[in-house]
């Protein structure tokens, strides 16, 4: 397993649904504005909610944060979120598509559905990581990360605002890390520490 330091990464996606704003304001308000990789994120919403998640979250950060429109391109340094009622897949192109099969695990967007699409178009350049929630959307998708050479971060259960997402991850596979929010915040400063150099 390469370290952070030697690993080179491409992307990063990050699933939550039950405490997952709260996670994300632990994580993501701290990145410095020069940051390089894509994070990509699918947090669960109702159905019948507009998301305002980019909203939320372009006033807090510093880089340029805005929802996933179907067939944009994926540009470095840049933070989006995937709207309501719309799956959200990464395409080999590294392009977005969105789409309106049915729920999986109860939820559109799926977490399992954005991971296991950037897994097979980033492979080991990928870095996925699931945060607190109340189900078990994302599990499969994270395993499916690291099946395809990619990095995999879990949030400690013992932190997380709801553990049942999480657990549901480390009872399918063996994450390549369990940690805090604050320490997967350093990794994230480590990792594009590393592209800078």
């Amino acid at each position: 397993m390469k370290t952070p330091s030697t690993r080179h990464l491409e992307a990063i996606v990050i699933g939550g649904s039950a405490g997952g704003i709260d996670a994300l304001l632990a994580l993501l308000p701290r990145l410095p504005s020069g940051y390089s990789l894509p994070i990509v994120i699918v947090l669960h919403l109702p159905d019948e909610r507009d998301s305002r998640l980019a909203e939320i979250f372009a006033a807090r950060l510093s880089l340029p944060v805005r929802e996933a429109r179907d067939k944009e391109t994926i540009q470095p340094g840049t933070v989006y979120f995937a709207g309501a009622g719309y799956h959200l897949s990464i395409e080999a192109d590294r392009s977005f598509s969105l789409s309106c099969e049915p729920p999986l695990h109860f939820s559109r967007p799926s977490i399992d559905i954005l991971m296991e699409s950037a897994a097979d178009a980033y492979g080991p350049a990928l870095l996925g990581i699931l945060l607190t929630g109340a189900n078990d959307d994302g599990a499969a998708g994270l395993c499916h990360v690291q099946e395809r050479g990619g990095m995999t971060v879990v949030q400690d259960p013992s932190e997380a605002h709801i553990a049942t997402m999480p657990a549901a991850a480390i009872d399918i596979f063996t994450p390549d890390k369990i940690l805090k929010l604050q320490d997967i915040h350093a990794l994230l400063l480590t990792l594009d520490d590393s592209h800078a150099h």
